[in-house]
């Protein structure tokens, strides 16, 4: 995976990343690095038919663009066809699935970053979530998602996709 150490100007050549990922490479191929950032970026591409299991993002409204391939993004209200250049706001709380079409896709994410979470205790945490900021789990799913399968496995330490057995992404 590619990152780049300073955020400032120009950042990558996304076309040159994907060029340039070894063949059959899925998941992240590049993200978005430094301390000091306020976004959260990532390049994510997806063998031909891989699913993106449906979830939701409670926190986080999420930018897509498509920018290699194309695929199916599936809401609740319909499915909705991605090819190059499509830009997607996804709604933070919106359910959502992406299936990659029969050449794959790859596609940027971008949102505000997010400190980890972490489970909270007395009156300083959200009553109803539990949760506060600061340390704990990430909160990009991508090093979640199988390269293989595309599945989001829902333990927070899995080292193995549930479904097919493959290593996940560090």
């Amino acid at each position: 995976m590619t990152t780049h150490p300073d955020p400032t100007g120009v950042l990558a050549d996304l076309d040159a990343v994907i060029a340039s990922a070894p063949e059959g490479a899925t998941g992240a191929l590049w993200r978005l690095t430094g301390a000091a950032r306020g976004l959260d970026a990532n390049l994510v591409r997806l063998l031909p038919g891989a699913v993106i299991a449906e979830h939701a993002e409670p926190v986080l409204d999420v930018l897509l663009v498509v920018v290699d391939g194309a695929g199916r993004l599936d809401t609740e209200d319909g499915s909705h066809r991605l090819r190059p250049h499509s830009a997607v706001l996804l709604a933070r709380g919106a359910r959502r699935s992406l299936t990659a079409g029969p050449h794959g896709m790859a596609y940027l994410t971008v949102h505000t970053r997010r400190p980890g979470l972490g489970i909270g205790s007395g009156p300083a945490a959200p009553p109803a979530a539990g949760l506060r900021t600061g340390g704990g789990e990430s909160a990009c799913l991508l090093h979640r998602v199988c390269p293989d399968c595309g599945r989001l496995d829902t333990e927070s330490d899995a080292r193995y996709c549930s479904r097919c057995g493959a290593g996940l992404p560090d």
